[in-house]
């Protein structure tokens, strides 16, 4: 495995454990030559998963990207990383579960909106805000109202 700090490809594995999301595997590396520890997951190579985007495209759904989505709308939270990746993996895993090898961006998208809404407000909005697409500020209140009847507080 290529070390991430110095680029060599001498490392060992220092532990090994199943990861949290169970489908993969945890290791704990270390470079043998400048010494840096570094974290690697180990995951069953499937088929892929083809994103069918609005305009019609098909790409292969990263998982990356995705989390990526969350954590930019989790910015200035108090939401730990660890828990959008667990996150991400629990919609994967979901998507997956259907065995369809296509997917609609529209179903990824309410998969995580779900999540947000019971994570973190805040971080729903802003997902919802760039997800929904809102043409005014009309639709960002509606969004808003429809959080705050959800909660009981309109």
């Amino acid at each position: 495995m290529r070390c991430p700090y110095c680029g060599k490809m001498d490392s060992r594995v220092l532990d090994s454990r199943p990861a949290e999301d169970g489908n993969s595997v945890r290791r704990r590396r270390e470079c043998g030559d400048c010494g840096k520890r570094f974290t690697t997951y180990e995951r069953v190579d499937e088929l892929p998963l083809m994103v069918v985007k609005k305009d019609g495209r098909r790409e292969t759904f990263d998982r990356q990207k995705l989390l990526a989505g969350m954590i930019t709308a989790c910015q200035k939270r108090s939401v730990p990383t660890s828990l959008l990746e667990d996150m991400a993996g629990e919609i994967e895993r979901d998507l997956r579960s259907t065995m369809e090898r296509e997917v609609r961006s529209r179903d990824i998208g309410e998969h995580v909106i779900r999540r947000l809404r019971d994570l973190d407000e805040v971080a729903y909005v802003r997902f919802a805000s760039v997800y929904r697409e809102f043409r005014d500020v009309q639709g960002f209140m509606r969004e808003i109202e429809q959080l705050l009847k959800k909660n009981g507080e309109f």
